[in-house]
């Protein structure tokens, strides 16, 4: 698992999504299951997850079985008569000409006999029966019902043991899924990633209380002052109104110029720091105006988008100097907080479907 880890970050990948096929399937499930943050979604296709035979998992090799097989392949291995074997046994719908099992040859004989037999004993000897009910990503498993090699009862029984995963059974008998009805298998992947990007959608849209405040008449005072005395006192501004931020769990998303951008999980508190803000500037000899709104925004890597955020910017945009305008929607939601309101009236925000009723804090 760390190989991969080092590879996600060596290619930059936050997040990645797991094919696990044959082999590899138990090893996908235990990088789902131990780096969740790590995974987008676990993909499983033709797969296991106990390589031996066990009273409550039928469908593995016993014994016997395995030590036979391992048997036979120490000392057929790389033989073009076993190769032709063994890969009509992986597929056997596959129409093979000499080309194709010299190509198959050759690929086995890249893997010598003792290494073969170490990757097939780790097999034997896996076991993840314990990991599947800590996996918790998004996941699909995929099993043809005439697969010879795993049992399409054991795809069943890894989406059974995984929760929330879904199992689909494709018609076919080849193991390799490159071989067969591959349209099925690419269809069925297509529409897994389809719903599990609508579901990260989903989770980027939350609902939060935006904050929008800007200086009052910032170009006339900038000229009267000059730019040296007027960089001062904007950094002062900035220093301010960022430790008030801090102390009411505020996040500044953006800044441009004398204005800020935040958002709050809470209403009642976005309140509290848009009127301490003002409070705060008018010491400096400032004044700004701060425009409040809640609803849903998405979520854009560090920055927001939605009709929220633009509501926000439209109610900050009819603020007086020192003045906190807020929502009917933050009103209502902060209702018994002890919060006060003077009604502002009816508008029309510009891009906004509507009228809009507004409310002026009272501190």
């Amino acid at each position: 698992m760390a190989d991969t880890l080092s590879v996600m970050e060596t290619v930059g990948s936050e997040r990645a999504v797991l094919w696990g096929f044959d082999a590899t399937g138990p090893l996908s499930i235990l990088f789902a299951a131990t780096y969740p943050e790590r995974t987008a979604a676990l993909l499983v296709y033709a797969s296991y997850a106990r390589g031996s035979w066990a009273p409550d998992y039928p469908w593995s090799w016993t014994d016997e079985q395995w030590d036979e097989y391992l048997l036979k392949s120490e000392r057929r291995w790389g033989q073009p008569d076993y190769v032709e074997e063994f890969t009509k046994w992986l597929a056997p719908t596959a129409r093979l000409d000499q080309t194709d099992l010299e190509i198959w040859t050759s690929f086995f004989r890249a893997t010598s006999p003792g290494t073969q037999i170490a990757l097939e004993t780790m097999e034997r000897e896996t076991d993840i029966r314990h990991v599947l009910p800590a996996v918790h990503v998004p996941a699909l498993v995929l099993h043809r019902t005439g697969d010879q090699v795993y049992s399409v009862e054991e795809g069943r029984y890894l989406a059974e043991h995984i929760a929330g995963a879904r199992f689909v059974e494709l018609d076919g008998v080849d193991h390799l899924p490159w071989y067969g009805d591959t349209d099925a298998i690419l269809g069925e992947i297509d529409r897994f990633f389809g719903s599990v990007l609508d579901e990260e959608a989903e989770f980027d849209r939350l609902l939060a209380t935006v904050m929008f405040t800007d200086i009052v008449g910032s170009t006339q005072r900038a000229s009267h002052m000059g730019d040296r005395a007027w960089r001062q006192l904007l950094a002062t501004h900035h220093h301010r109104l960022r430790g008030l931020l801090a102390r009411y769990r505020g996040r500044e998303v953006d800044t441009a110029g004398d204005g800020f951008l935040a958002t709050f999980d809470g209403p009642a508190r976005a309140i509290r720091c848009a009127v301490t803000i003002a409070q705060a500037m008018r010491d400096i000899g400032l004044e700004v105006r701060v425009g409040l709104h809640t609803g849903e925004i998405e979520l854009e890597g560090d920055d927001v988008r939605g009709i929220a955020v633009h509501i926000g910017a439209r109610v900050a945009s009819l603020a007086g100097p020192g003045e906190v305008l807020v929502s009917s929607t933050v009103k209502d939601l902060v209702a018994g907080s002890g919060l006060t309101f003077a009604d502002a009236g009816e508008h029309e925000l510009k891009g906004v479907p509507e009228r809009w009723h507004l409310y002026r804090v009272r501190e």
